[in-house]
């Protein structure tokens, strides 16, 4: 699998934001497919860090209805899998930046 392929978009939301500024922690969305050893090397690449430790775990899929003027219409919504990514002490990552 290609490194630019492992990384599919970080996560931000108000729990991840506090992970990064109190334990230097970002979560990233990844493919399914990656492993531990492949999120570590594509954010050491991407970003320019080192990493100490990466978690992950797979989002399970979930069903999803509204009700519209056809009447009730259901889906399903995709399984996702997340990354934790812990940084070094002292390094970080910018994700708001204009790049």
């Amino acid at each position: 699998m290609k490194l630019s392929d492992v990384l599919i978009k970080p996560v931000l939301s108000e729990k991840a934001n506090k992970h990064s500024e109190k334990m230097n922690r970002f979560t990233f969305i990844v493919d399914r497919k990656a492993n531990k050893l492949e999120i570590k090397k594509a954010v050491e690449q991407f970003y320019g860090v080192q990493v100490e430790d990466v978690n992950t775990w797979v989002m399970p899929s979930k069903l999803k209805s509204k009700y519209t003027k056809a009447g009730f219409v259901t889906g399903r919504k995709p399984a996702k899998k997340k990354a934790l990514v812990t940084v070094a002490e002292g390094e970080t990552i910018d994700l708001y930046s204009a790049s």
